[in-house]
């Protein structure tokens, strides 16, 4: 099976052409060439590009800019504004676009992103999703209750569950109790219509690389999910003050935790299963 990054975020250098809405702690540019150079090097075929929300908020165009630079190594997610009453009318012109996979919402803590499960935008958003056939990307860590009762409203829309729906930390260390939610996370998994993003997973670990202490509470999140719905991922870049992109990638290609059936599932079978794509070329192997 192919390898498959479930995130990454692609942006090029702020300019005036396409203005950062804010400067996150990430790398100056993560570009589309720079992106597959790093995958090369590691042996990663494709990736799941996700639009940069803090940088482009719902503004998609660079991701698609990258798409269309490597089609054979990308696939495309576009966040969705909740509070846009044409919201549906968006996602049927993303399908329209080459390389589309899937749409995304977030429902969070954060005052941005605080929403109230039941809001109309959700409903518009799900049953768009539906119908176009893209699966759902919601982020709600921090918040996994709400994520929780909308995947539950909505049984026909396939869900993937981003980032663990752990809160994990933008700088180094990781709080002492990160792992706190991990019984919401257990309880997750008996919705049908969810898969989950194994994604940015090495933040949370209190030990240095390779960050051996995740594995465990991993084995607790592999069992209950099953290993073919969980994708890997590394979040790469929002991820960076914590962990490099290697640091993020080696720790399961060489943990002897995982079989090599099962490494195959988790970083590249479940994803492509989920998006219903696979890359088709790499340049360096």
């Amino acid at each position: 099976m192919p390898i498959i990054d479930s995130q990454i975020h692609p942006y090029e250098a702020n300019t005036p052409k396409r203005p950062w809405h804010r400067t996150p702690n990430w790398p100056p540019s993560a570009t589309a060439d720079e992106n597959v150079a790093a995958m090369d090097k590691l042996g990663i075929d494709g990736a799941i590009l996700i639009s940069a929300f803090s940088v482009y908020r719902y503004d998609a165009s660079y991701a698609v800019e990258a798409q269309k630079a490597h089609p054979d190594r990308f696939a495309l997610v576009k966040p969705l504004d909740v509070d846009d009453p044409a919201i549906a009318d968006v996602i049927e012109e993303w399908k329209k676009t080459p390389g589309t996979v899937g749409v995304r919402i977030q429902i969070t803590k954060e005052p941005a992103r605080d929403r109230d499960p039941n809001h109309p935008g959700f409903e518009r958003i799900a049953r768009a999703a539906a119908r176009h056939d893209f699966p759902l990307n919601i982020l709600c860590w921090g918040n996994i209750d709400a994520g929780a009762a909308i995947i539950d409203r909505f049984p026909e829309t396939r869900f993937i569950i981003d980032h663990l729906a752990i809160l994990q930390p933008r700088t180094p260390p990781a709080p002492p109790d990160a792992w706190t939610d991990l019984p919401k996370v257990l309880a997750l998994a008996k919705r049908p219509n969810a898969v989950i993003k194994v994604s940015g997973a090495c933040t949370l670990s209190h030990e240095p690389y390779p960050y051996p202490d995740i594995w465990d509470p991993l084995a607790r999140i592999f069992d209950a999910w099953g290993i073919d719905r969980c994708l890997w991922g590394t979040d790469w870049t929002r991820a960076n003050a914590v962990v490099n992109y290697e640091q993020a990638t080696r720790p399961f290609l060489e943990t002897d935790r995982l079989s090599d059936s099962e490494r195959a599932m988790l970083m590249g079978g479940a994803c492509a299963k989920a998006y219903r794509w696979s890359p088709t070329g790499r340049a360096a192997r």
